[in-house]
């Protein structure tokens, strides 16, 4: 028998995170905890929804938890893709006996690490050229930069200034738009931005709008990678309906947005089909969730950079054996996770 419980962690930034919809200083995640009154075996998974972002309703989060908990697992989660994945992941860990080691591979054995990139949050223009700086100084070749809040003509000086201090050969330049601009400019802004020999571009536009997007990614001379497009879209038809439509160059792949490692292979599949590319990014977890998605990852042949290097944005993390160091992601096996205090009597 399986005895399930939840709590509450409050994730503390240790400075702002900025994008064009909002600003985050803190974020609530809640860790699903799985016990085998069989095997003593305990199995543990992160449920962490970004609220605006996922489909998950705040509101009736921890009420779907706790009848998760009470219904011998069998509460329906379609429409708590976060939840979902922090199930998923715990049953992984459950199966494994609780070592926290989900999936057995290079990784995860500490023979081999995962490039990622650096990723630049929007602030002043000092504060995001000193981020740079540092990312470059601590080994990452490839940086995410998030944009869509400055004046276009303010941000395009700053990325040109970014592009003459580091050239293509030194860097590889991502961008996030996170939807910021308008469809009817968008075409224009990237072909500005095509200049600045930039890897791709994420979400330019909203999401819902396929229209106009599909235009985008035809036209576009800076590759259109789709993000916040895959968040609400569960439907295996749907997806195929989507990738079909829009044909963008890249899937920017979320688990803990789009629903766990199932719901993800689909879209690989899909886009397999379609020689389309993607990469696979976490989603402002704590460390119990990076580590599920880390370890996923190193089951894949990678061809770039993945965007798993958000472990350091907490002051409150759970210690884990996790590093970044030179853009790699490691594990050190030799290193013991935190602690998280959680009682089954109750």
């Amino acid at each position: 028998m399986i005895s399930a419980r939840f709590i509450k962690h409050c994730l503390q930034f240790i400075k702002p995170a900025q994008t064009s919809r909002d600003t985050l200083l803190s974020k609530d995640t809640f860790y699903l905890i799985l016990f085998d009154t069989k095997t003593g075996s305990t199995g543990i998974g992160e449920c962490s929804m970004i609220p605006g972002l996922s489909l998950d309703n705040p509101a009736l989060y921890e009420t779907v938890l706790h009848d998760l908990c009470i219904s011998e697992l069998q509460t329906d989660l379609t429409n708590f893709p976060s939840i979902r994945f922090g199930l998923e992941t715990a049953l992984v860990d459950l199966k494994n006996g609780g070592s926290k080691i989900l999936f057995d591979n290079d990784f995860s054995n500490g023979l081999k690490s995962i490039p990622i990139n650096g990723l630049i949050w929007m602030a002043g223009r000092d504060d995001m050229k000193m981020q740079i700086k540092q990312k470059i100084e601590a080994g990452f070749s490839c940086i995410k930069i998030k944009i869509g809040t400055l004046d276009f003509k303010d941000e395009f000086e700053f990325l040109k200034n970014i592009r003459k201090e580091y050239p293509p050969g030194d860097i590889t330049l991502r961008l996030d738009a996170n939807g910021a601009y308008a469809a009817d400019i968008a075409l224009e802004i990237l072909k500005k931005l095509s200049e600045l020999d930039i890897h791709s571009i994420e979400q330019p536009i909203k999401a819902g709008n396929w229209d106009e997007m599909a235009n985008i990614c035809e036209k576009s001379p800076v590759p259109v990678a789709l993000d916040e497009e895959l968040i609400r879209i569960s439907n295996f038809e749907r997806k195929q309906l989507l990738v079909n439509t829009l044909k963008p160059a890249y899937l920017v792949l979320k688990p803990s947005l789009l629903g766990g490692f199932l719901s993800c292979i689909e879209w690989i599949t899909l886009a397999k089909a379609t020689n389309t590319d993607w990469w696979i990014t976490s989603a402002l977890e704590s460390n119990i969730g990076l580590n599920a998605i880390a370890q996923w990852t190193a089951n894949f042949e990678l061809t770039m950079p993945q965007g798993l290097g958000t472990g350091s944005l907490y002051s409150n993390n759970i210690d884990s054996p996790l590093e970044v160091k030179n853009g790699e992601l490691y594990y050190r096996k030799e290193r013991e996770w935190g602690e998280i205090i959680y009682d089954f009597r109750f």
